[in-house]
């Protein structure tokens, strides 16, 4: 278990992207979500690997980025926060496929045992090129992870819906507590 290795996760739009962005500029070696960097990625609008043409594809790719990830963070001392990572691609692997795979990846590969979710926040929510699914979608997947992470024994805190700097620094001070 990496017990540095810090989980942001939650509902698609819930300001996780600008809480990792300011826990970078205080020094902490933070991993992008695998989503955004596969769709970025992409070799055009027809590309397989995309979650809007192939939902299960692009779960099989953010697991194995994800896992890339973990590895290549091996070494990094402190905190290092993950912006998503194996569960949320491992539960929508299951979700697009049912498949079982959750359980067993996270067996292998435990993040700290406190996990942040980001809840659902309308007046923040915006799609865009690399998140194009709307504000249902983004429910849909954070009940899903809501009822995952306490199933795979962690404590799940919930991100106060605040200022960027002072959801950082509620992290970094629970992480202490």
């Amino acid at each position: 278990m990496a017990d540095n290795f810090v989980l942001i996760t939650g509902c698609s739009g819930g300001g996780k992207s600008s809480l990792l962005a300011q826990l970078a500029a205080r020094g902490y070696a933070v991993v992008e979500e695998p989503g955004r960097r596969i769709v970025r990625q992409a070799q055009g609008p027809d590309d397989t690997v995309l979650p809007w043409n192939d939902p299960a594809a692009f779960a099989r790719r953010a697991v194995e980025l994800a896992l890339a990830d973990r590895e290549a963070a091996r070494g990094l001392h402190g905190w290092v926060f993950f912006d998503r990572g194996l569960v949320d691609a491992a539960s929508a692997l299951e979700a697009a496929t049912g498949e079982p795979s959750l359980r067993a990846l996270d067996r292998a590969h435990r993040y700290h045992r406190r996990v942040f979710l980001a809840p659902p926040w309308p007046q923040i929510h915006v799609a865009d090129a690399e998140r194009r699914h709307g504000l249902d979608a983004a429910l849909e997947e954070y009940h899903r992870l809501e009822a995952a992470l306490p199933a795979l024994d962690y404590e799940v805190v919930i991100l106060p819906k605040t200022s960027v700097a002072a959801r950082a620094d509620f992290v970094l001070a629970t992480l202490e507590a």
